[in-house]
């Protein structure tokens, strides 16, 4: 069944996350960009506090933030991130002349167990075999996610027959398959028939549709049930 990805910003939002069917409490700051990061001492009590409610299907996934694709940037980011015991690791594959320096430079990091995930931007053009260099490198997923939040999904970026094509990609690769980006309750039946591994949401649960107000229990409950 696909799993439920619910970003939030704090003990308490991770709490109606988790009360209402969440399946991954993902830890993001919407005030500071697409991946926005929170500080490593709010992830830090968040991971505690769900990590307590000793639900075992339950888990957490953080971003390092927006960074732009410098290697020693990035395992450094990384490497201080995996210090909160957070059971994912998502990084923003933004747009740069060749990824490679950035995924060796995670090796280290990928052999010690942290388990990456690539998150790729809709609106991005990306090489023919980055997924297949993301696989290589030992990244667990790719996640796909909008970095312009103002309104346009996923959908509107791919077609139909895209949206299949890529998920055959990454799921014959072997690799979790994510997706999110201003996604909201009307756009599950699209986004179920690729069949990704999980489906992630923030702005479409939240009050007014507003990835910076409050989540809204009711509209996390409605598409946990559409699920």
């Amino acid at each position: 069944m696909t799993q439920l990805l619910i970003s939030v910003t704090s003990i308490e939002e991770a709490k109606i996350a988790i009360e209402n069917g969440a399946d991954i409490i993902d830890l993001k700051d919407p005030n500071q960009g697409a991946l926005g990061a929170l500080s490593i001492e709010q992830i830090n009590s968040i991971v505690t506090y769900v990590n307590a409610q000793d639900i075992a299907k339950v888990r957490t996934s953080a971003t390092i933030g927006d960074l732009p694709m410098q290697a020693d940037l990035i395992s450094r980011h990384v490497a201080e991130l995996s210090k909160t015991k957070v059971d994912f690791i998502k990084i923003g594959f933004f747009e740069t002349n060749d990824y490679q320096p950035c995924l060796d430079a995670l090796q280290a990091s990928i052999k010690a167990g942290i388990k990456l995930i690539a998150v790729l931007f809709a609106e991005s053009t990306y090489p023919a075999n980055l997924i297949e260099a993301i696989k290589q490198a030992g990244f667990i997923g790719v996640m796909v996610d909008t970095f312009n939040k103002n309104g346009l999904t996923f959908l509107d970026f791919y077609s139909e027959k895209k949206r299949k094509e890529l998920a055959k990609v990454i799921v014959n690769s072997g690799l979790s398959f994510g997706l999110a980006g201003s996604l909201k309750l009307q756009h599950l039946a699209l986004v179920k028939e690729v069949n990704p591994t999980y489906i992630g949401f923030r702005g479409g649960v939240c009050d007014e549709d507003k990835r910076r107000l409050s989540l809204n229990a009711e509209k996390i409950k409605a598409i946990r049930k559409t699920l």
